[in-house]
Formats: structure tokens, sequence, C-alpha cells
């Protein structure tokens, strides 16, 4: 046990943030307005899109339509009203017919056409009194959005006879765009002085609580930078803002707590402010390293998939973790030194406390609830595995679908163009499939490959050719919704048609299967790299061959909730009255991978919290289940409280006016509150009770693998192989409790 009259000499590491804990937070301040100013903007530069596979046939067609026949890909409509007109007025026509030459004069606008201009029955609607004008804005996306925002204003409202609103897929990127970020915003009041006020309740002192905050705040305005310097590189979602702030200032919260806590169980030793933080440093530290990179590893796993949606949670998530484990590392050190004894200032909680003597032991029921759930083990066990396999049933029925104006709120302008064109509109104009011929062909050749297409089965209408040199397109209008399972189909059979010219498909549907098939092709080296990283790491911190496997298995079992609450809510709509967004009858693509990174990644963080305290205790006294017991004790109200506050993050994102933000945020507070009141107090217990000491073992080679390169929390842990034969009284106690 530690002389506290005679302490140890601080290591490297604690010499290097104890030295001189003024500096290093003047550099960090200094380092933070840096932050700011380099992050100052980052929303205005990130993407709205990103579920498109690159390489895909679908990315390859649209990009060579693009360039081949730019304005046969209109991405803005102007939907007419009439009113009570119709839309062949000759008032109505004249006035359309100048709106149309207006736009067309736009710079940064091509290919404009309409139904006064083509009389097309596609762009009028089925009552007569709406039509559209379609075409075409140019650039990248942020250009497109900088082109909509100066026309926007020019066309939206009355003109004479008719009304006009705007809609169009880059209508729908570009207020989900805005709204992200006035929502956001919002979610950040929301969750601040909630946080800071669960804090309090917490660490019952004011200047505890605030710290956690405070290398929150670090770690989301350095990832803000990080990823204004990477869009000068590569393509960002506007959607991975997001998940920087609530991985930000969850996981800061997270180590932050972990660290104080044991900082203060230190101090109240008698340990001097330095001596704590060495040996919160030499113990906790290890945990929030370790519980960095398993989070890391989750979020790493994203790297595999081409879209770049998925790419940019992966740089965000993994900038905001590495952020906030050497802000806990490094700037927390440094103020507790400086703090002393101070960190338990302003404690509000005796202002609610009336009898200190009646007070029980900290975690005295979390030891009992232990003790309860060990003794009926296998009833436990099997009763919650139940549970979580039961909620998670749903999940067999997901249908896949992709992101689109739905996403908005109902009373967004360019959801209601779109509804209405949905509703209102033969075709689904914009919902179709485009072909794209390349390659010398006859007239009759080109009239035989329609009437091909024609007649397959799903077809509703075939347009075109349109023929430029020695290439042609075509567009295909399906029976019934522009992705459902007909439209699907339809993109396999074209692509299987035979042709005299080389043919490439593309359109909503074609984008649905191409990002399905590259998802499928990844995701199994997303999952095997995921597993392989995290068993190891687990192995490092354990030396145990079954607790790796037992992590695992248990926090995947963890997130069954989550994905059966997506359906079942989000899919099938069941609460979009009260939860305020509208069912698509699907779930985009990429958001099962994304809650699975993030909320696997989150709980192993709770996990390794868990985990590390059980091995310390069972290295010193060998003592299985009372090691079990004595874990929980320490940490059960510790995760209980972090699952908490994250989860108010998550739910304050969750209040998102769009779907998928909504989804993921409301999404992973489920999974979070699961795994630390569920898995952890009742799963984990009951399972290391059934499987008892073997829980510990591993073969001597990999024994002696963890003896060279293993870490665990305690200050010297005992070969695994001591314990096993009672021997762990060799062990010395790491601190006095």
């Amino acid at each position: 046990m530690s002389d506290v009259n005679s302490p140890p000499r601080p290591g490297g590491w604690t010499r290097f943030v104890t030295a001189r804990p003024r500096l290093s937070l003047l550099v960090a301040l200094l380092l933070t307005a840096l932050a700011v100013l380099a992050g100052s903007g980052v929303a205005d530069r990130l993407g709205s899109g990103g579920w498109e596979a690159p390489a895909a046939e679908s990315t390859r067609a649209t990009k060579a339509l693009e360039r081949q026949f730019p304005d046969s890909q209109p991405n803005v409509l102007l939907l007419v009203d009439t009113g009570r007109s119709s839309v062949d007025d000759p008032a109505v026509a004249a006035e359309a017919r100048r709106l149309a030459e207006r736009l067309a004069a736009e710079k940064g606008v091509t290919g404009v056409g309409s139904y006064w201009q083509s009389g097309a029955p596609a762009l009028r609607a089925e009552d007569g009194h709406e039509a559209l004008i379609a075409a075409r804005i140019t650039g990248d996306e942020n250009a497109m959005g900088k082109t909509l925002d100066r026309i926007a204003p020019r066309y939206r409202g009355t003109h004479g006879p008719v009304r006009v609103r705007i809609g169009g897929m880059v209508a729908v990127r570009h207020e989900m765009q805005t709204i992200i970020k006035e929502d956001l915003t919002r979610a950040e009041l929301i969750a601040l002085p909630i946080t800071l006020v669960l804090l309090v309740m917490v660490f019952g002192s004011a200047i505890a609580a605030l710290l956690p905050l405070g290398i929150g705040i670090v770690a989301i305005l350095g990832t803000n930078a990080v990823l204004r310097g990477l869009t000068a590189f590569t393509d960002v979602s506007v959607f991975a803002l997001n998940l920087t702030t609530a991985l930000g200032l969850g996981l800061a919260i997270d180590y932050a707590l972990f660290i104080v806590r044991r900082y203060r169980e230190e101090l109240a030793t008698g340990a001097t402010p330095v001596t704590a933080v060495g040996t919160t440093l030499r113990t906790a530290g290890r945990t929030v390293l370790f519980s960095a990179l398993t989070v890391a590893v989750s979020l790493a796993a994203m790297m595999v998939f081409p879209q770049y949606f998925l790419r940019s949670f992966a740089y965000a998530g993994i900038a905001v973790v590495l952020l906030a484990a050497a802000a806990a590392l490094i700037l927390l050190p440094a103020a507790l030194v400086l703090l002393g004894h101070r960190v338990n200032s302003l404690d509000v909680r005796r202002l609610f406390r009336r009898d200190r003597a009646t007070k029980p032991a900290e975690g005295a029921t979390w030891a009992r609830a232990a003790g309860l759930v060990m003794r009926r083990a296998p009833l436990f066990a099997i009763g919650t595995s139940a549970l979580l396999v039961i909620l998670g049933l749903p999940f067999l029925g997901v249908k896949f679908g992709t992101a689109d104006d739905r996403q908005l709120p109902s009373t967004a302008e360019s959801h209601v163009v779109q509804q209405h064109i949905r509703e209102g509109f033969p075709g689904s104009p914009g919902g179709g499939l485009e072909i794209l011929a390349e390659g010398a062909a006859t007239k009759a050749q080109y009239t035989d490959y329609r009437r091909q297409v024609a007649a397959l089965p799903g077809v509703a209408r075939v347009d075109g050719p349109l023929v430029k040199g020695d290439a042609a397109y075509y567009t295909v209008q399906p029976r019934g919704e522009a992705v459902d399972d007909t439209a699907q189909r339809l993109v396999g059979d074209l692509r299987a048609l035979h042709a005299p010219f080389d043919t490439r498909v593309t359109g909503t549907a074609a984008v649905l299967v191409d990002s399905k098939h590259a998802i499928a092709g990844r995701l199994p080296w997303a999952a095997a790299f995921i597993a392989v990283v995290t068993l190891l790491l687990v192995f490092l911190l354990t030396g145990s061959v079954l607790i790796p496997l037992q992590a695992v298995v248990l926090n995947a079992l963890s997130l069954t909730a989550m994905f059966g609450a997506v359906v079942w809510v989000f899919q099938d709509g069941h609460l979009s009255g009260p939860l305020g967004f509208t069912s698509s009858g699907s779930i985009e693509t990429t958001l099962p991978v994304l809650m699975f990174c993030v909320a696997f990644g989150l709980s192993m963080d709770y996990g390794v919290f868990l985990l590390s305290r059980i091995k310390e205790e069972y290295d010193r006294t060998g003592d299985h289940e009372a090691a079990v017991r004595h874990g929980l004790q320490r940490t059960g109200g510790l995760i209980t409280a972090a699952a908490v506050i994250l989860a108010v993050v998550m739910v304050a994102i969750g209040t998102s006016r769009v779907t998928n933000t909504k989804m993921l945020g409301l999404g992973i507070a489920l999974a979070v509150l699961m795994d630390a009141m569920v898995v952890r107090s009742l799963l984990v217990p009951a399972i290391m009770r059934l499987t008892g000491r073997a829980t510990w073992w591993a073969p001597a080679p990999l024994r002696r693998l963890h003896r060279r390169f293993g870490l665990s929390e305690g200050e010297s842990a005992a070969p695994a192989e001591a314990a096993e034969t009672g021997a762990s009284s060799r062990n010395e106690p790491e601190m006095a409790r």
C-alpha cells in the first residue's frame, strides 16, 4: 500500500503534465482560441450528401450524363400553382414562360425546361392546377447552395396569377443543411445547462462539475478545426457536426468523471495533490486511454466504406475521441494539481443533506444489486438476454431506402413541393431511372432497345432516346414508388438487358441498389476489424481469453433494443406524431452502420471502465465474485451517471427536425441507457458469475504476452496463474479503501 508520508516518485508522464500546470493551461487556452478561428465557418463548407458509392455504376453514369447531357439532370424544380385556374390558361402560360426565360438567363443555371415549353404530361399535375419548371444548377454542393440562395428570393412567392415554391434535390439538401446548423445550436443550448446540473448532482462540488464541461468544449472546438482542415482535401458531411457535439461532450464527461472521481478517492486517503494525480494517471488514466482506443477503433471501421457520409463520421469521431482523451490526460491533471483539495469546493449537496451519519457507504446499493444478480445468475442471464432479443425483433423487418425530402419537417418548402409532386403528378418526376447508352448505333438499334426496355415488368413509361454523337439517353419511369422493390428489381433487369452498345443505369433506385451492394461488400471487413482489434485491446487490459469474447458478444447484444426501436418507430411510423417526423417507410441504408459503430464504441467505453476495476480488485485479492461485486460498487453509479448525461446530450441532438439526426440521437441515447442500466448492471455480473474463475483463464503463451505488453488499472497486476492458484497474496493493495 502506498505510504502517504513517503510518496513514490512521480513517473515521467506525471512529471510532464504537472511540472508547469499554469503553463499547460495557458498553452491549452491559446490552442483553443486558435481552434475557434480555424474552425469558424466549418458548417458552410460541409456537404449534405455522401450516400452514393463513388465507384458504383450509378455514380459513374450520373457524372457521364452531367458531362454529355447536362440538360437531362434537373436538380431544382419550380412548382407553379395556379390556384383555381388551369395551367393552360393563357395568362398563366405567359407568366410561366417569363419565369422560365428569366431562370434560363441566371448565372450557374442550365437546362431550363417546363410544361409550357414541352407539353410533357409528367410535368403537369393530374388536377391541372400545378405544373413544373425544371432546371439544373451547376457546380459542387457548396456552389449549388450559394446559387440557390441567390436566385430563390427572385422566384419564390406570387407572380401575377401564379404562386411559386422551390423544390428539387438541391433545395432539399440545402434546406437540410440549414436546418441541421440551426438545430445543432439549439441542441447545445439545451444540453449544456442540463449537463452542468447533472454533473453538480454527481460530484456535489460545482468546481468539479465544471471540469468535464471544459474538457468537452475543448474537444468540440478542436474537432471543428480538424474538420475545417479536412474540407480542403475531401468531402465531409454536415451530419458529422452532430456527432462532434455529442461525442465531444459525452466522452469528455465520461473521461473526466472517471479521472476526477479517482483523484478525489486518492485525496481522501491523505495523498498530496501531485501524488493523487500520479496514482490517478497510472490507474484511471490507463483506463481512459484504453477506452479512447476502443471507441476510436469502432469509429475507424467506417473508413472501410466508400460513402463519404460514413467516412465523415470516422473523421469527426476519431478526432473528437483523441482530443477528449488528450484533454483529459493532459489538461485535466494540470487543473487538478492547481485546484488541489479545492476540487471539492462548493458542495451544493450539503444544502439538502440533513444527516450525514445516516448516509450509506458509497456504492452500497450497487454492491447489494451485484450480490443479488450473482445469486440468481442463470435467471438474470437468460431473462436479460431474452428481453434484449425480443426488443430487437422488429429489425428483422427492416427495409432500406434513400434519404429524401421526408427527412425534413412537413412544413419545409422543399418537402411540401416534393410531396405535391409525389401525390399529384404522374410517374413521380425526378424519381425515374436514367440509361446512358454509349457506342455507335443506328436509329433502328436505339428503337429496338427502347422496345425491349418498355417490355420489362415494372416499366410504366420510356422516354427517349436523346442522341448526341455516339451517346444516347433514355428515361424510364417505374411503376409505383421511385425506390420500392419493383424499382430496385427493374434496375437489375435493365443492367442485365442485352444491347448492341454499352449501357449504364442510374437514378434514385439505382443509387440505392449500388449503395446496399457497397455496404454489404464492406460490412464483413468492418465487423472483423472492430472485433479483432477490440478482442486484442480487451485482452491487453485483462489478460483473459474469455472476457474479450464476452465483451464483444454482450456489446453487440446491448444494441438490439436500439435497432428494434429504430424500425418500429422510424420505419413503421409509430410515435411519428409526438416525435414530429414523416416516416418514409424505410431506413436510410447507411444509418444502421453508423449507429452500430458509434453505439458499439460507447458500450465498450463503459465496458472498459467496469472491467478495469474488476480486474484491479481480482489482481489484489484473487476473489472472483468479490472482484465483480467491488467493480460494480465502484463504477455502477459512475457509469450510470455518465450514461444519463450522454443520453441527455443525444436526446438534445434528437430534437432535430431532420429525421436522420433525430434517429441517430434518440437511437444512441436508448442504446447507451440499455447498456449501462441493463447490460453492465445485470447481464455482465450474471455471466461472469456463471463463468467463474474460468473468466480469467488464458494459455501460457498469452499469459506471458500479457505480462510483457498488457496494461491494467491496478498498480501491479498479478499473473493470472497466480490468482488461479490462490497466490494473490503477492499482490500489494494499490490504494487504501
